[in-house]
Formats: C-alpha cells, structure tokens, sequence
C-alpha cells in the first residue's frame, strides 16, 4: 500500500544476521529499510535518516538501546519517532525499563517475524495521526491536547509525552469520566490482545501521571478494574 511504502525503518543491531533477516522481510512488505550493526553511530544515522520507526536491540556493545532511546527522547528532533526493543533481556524488570526509557514496544528474542510486522504496522498505523473522526482539540481542566499538532499543554506550557503516552492520555479524555479498564486500554492504545500483561498499562499511567505534575489527579484509579478522566477530582492519585 502507498502508505506503508513511504515509511523509513532504521534497526539497529549488533548481529548483522538479525539486521539482514529482518530488513529483508520488512523490505518485502513494502517498508523503506535501513540498518546498523555499530551502535555507536546510531544518533547521527537516525538524526540523517529521520526514520518513521526504530528497531533497537537492547544489548550491544558500547552503548545499548536503553542508552540510544534514552537520547532520542532527550532530543526534540528526535522525541516522537516510535521505538520497538528487540532483546533477549525477557524479565519482567527489563520490560518496564524499555517502556519507562520512551519505548513503545518491547519483542524478546527468539521472536517470530510475522509478529514483529504486525508490531510495526500496528504502530506505525497508531503514530500516523488522528482520524477524520477525532476531534481536534481536548481539554480538561488545564489540559490542552491538540490532535493535528500532536501537542499537549498545560495552563499553555508544552508537556513532552512519548508517542504511546499521547495516545493513552487522548483516549482518556476522549472517554472522559468512563472506567476504562487495563485490557481495554492495551486493545485499544497498544493494539494487544488482552493476555498480555497489564503491567504495561500501569507504567504508562505512572509515567504520564509524573508529567501531568499538578492535573495527575485528573486520572482516578479504580483499584483492580483500571482508570478513568476527570473533571473533578475528589483525591489524590494512586497507582
């Protein structure tokens, strides 16, 4: 399809045998690839490339993916390009640090490459923007969410959230004082299926809660269903 061709690839890993397996098949469903097997110049490739996704693995020598995406979140060029860890780190304390670093996606290896494509082009379709059927602006309390210029605001200062945590925190609003429950929220914010855990949830929740600073309250958690928007909050936040 037009539109999947149009999208740039970068992985980056330090087994050439991963980077040619997975460049090819992503090749062959239409996707512009490029990869790297020297992490060290992977800042400077991806500020030339702008690539509309990052493939990272997260154990290479020298500086690893959670170092790499680390930087990319720290650089406004950079911030909103969508990353998916590929590591054969599978504990669960590994995952959270991937999401936690501003990862939006987390394979273990051994993997399987059907599911890595669906992983991407459910993200990449994610990422590409709101629908005609969204609305263009939400706002709640000080929040501001502008769809078309994927920014947030809060009383007009900018709040720098991650591709995954912009469209967890639209959908909250958009659904604004409804319970919305954790594998609701993975179905429809992540794309899973609902056995995956929901720990996944919950870390984006506690991240997006930390930038929101003062209007964290403004989402209510409902202990052992999920969470849900407010206009008024009646106490603080918990996770």
């Amino acid at each position: 399809m037009a539109e999947t061709r149009s999208k740039r690839i970068l992985i980056v890993d330090d087994e050439p045998d991963v980077t040619e397996l997975v460049g090819y098949q992503l090749r062959a469903k239409g996707f512009a690839v490029e990869a790297l097997n020297d992490p060290t110049q992977s800042i400077a490739k991806i500020r030339a490339y702008q690539p509309d996704l990052v493939i990272l693995d997260v154990m290479m020598p020298d500086i690893g993916g959670i170092q790499i995406c680390r930087m990319l979140r720290a650089d406004p060029k950079t911030k909103a390009i969508p990353v998916i860890f590929l590591t054969a780190k599978a504990e669960e304390a590994d995952r959270v640090l991937g999401l936690e670093v501003g990862g939006d996606d987390y394979i273990c290896k051994p993997f399987s490459l059907k599911e890595l494509i669906l992983r991407v082009q459910g993200l990449l379709r994610r990422h590409s923007g709101p629908g005609d059927d969204q609305p263009k602006r939400l706002e709640i309390g000080s929040i501001v969410l502008d769809n078309e210029r994927h920014q947030v605001t809060i009383k007009g200062a900018p709040v720098e959230l991650t591709a995954t945590e912009f469209r967890l925190l639209r959908l909250l609003m958009e659904r604004k004082g409804r319970v919305q429950t954790r594998e609701h929220l993975l179905l429809n914010v992540w794309n899973y299926e609902t056995e995956i855990e929901t720990r996944t949830v919950d870390t984006h929740v506690r991240r997006l809660r930390e930038k929101l600073g003062a209007e964290a309250d403004r989402i209510e958690t409902l202990r052992g269903v999920g969470y849900r928007m407010v206009e008024n909050p009646v106490s603080p936040c918990s996770s």
